[in-house]
């Protein structure tokens, strides 16, 4: 049996998205190893995660700097008429290195099967549709989930949810193969997929 410090670390650990008790194990045995400064530096990043940087009120993606909009949604240049639906963080940051698209995002925070239909609530609706109404000028919704059973069945629920805003609302286009993550397609590959949304 572990020590009670050890355990309630690999507690900690296995509530990280796809870490089990195994891999939670292999960072806390890894973490014992290492130098005080090192540890001092982690628990320091940490705290200045928490403190420094701030959740976008419109867009919901992390952001570090003055005020509760994030530089995306600040800059004037941005188009005001597409707005951008993804997952998770990862998936704008994909989409912003190609270049290719230069609108308004905004961060779903899971998709339907993977949260299970009856937690349908933890998804940011609420705040999307919010967010629509509240800029009317955006002419183009597209709908950039991952490829995968639950980024399907997610992204009909909000066309059909979408509808009645009368709004075009657009998909990316088949480059992706079905299956595919977003955060691992290759700049070329997801480009295409824009240019393509349909």
């Amino acid at each position: 049996m572990f020590p009670s410090p050890i355990k309630k670390l690999i507690d900690l650990f296995s509530k990280f998205p796809t870490v089990g008790p195994r891999t939670a194990g292999r960072f806390v045995f890894y973490l014992l190893k290492l130098p005080k400064e090192e540890i001092d530096n982690l628990i320091s990043a940490i705290s200045d995660l928490k403190k420094e940087v701030k959740i976008c009120e419109l867009c919901f993606n992390p952001f570090q700097g003055k005020g509760e909009i994030c530089q995306i949604c600040q800059n004037p240049g941005r188009s005001k008429a597409l707005l951008c639906i993804v997952e998770k963080e990862t998936d704008l940051t994909t989409i912003e290195k190609t270049k290719k698209y230069n609108g308004l995002y905004f961060i779903l925070g899971g998709t339907i099967s993977t949260l299970k239909k009856e937690n349908i609530k933890k998804l940011r609706i609420i705040e999307l549709e919010k967010r629509i109404r509240q800029y009317p000028g955006v002419q183009e919704i597209i709908i950039a989930l991952n490829p995968t059973t639950e980024g399907e069945a997610t992204a009909l629920y909000l066309e059909r949810l979408l509808k009645p805003f009368g709004k075009k609302i657009t998909r990316l286009g088949r480059g992706l193969p079905l299956g595919a993550e977003l955060e691992y397609a290759d700049e070329e590959t997801l480009a295409s997929a824009l240019d393509n949304r349909k």
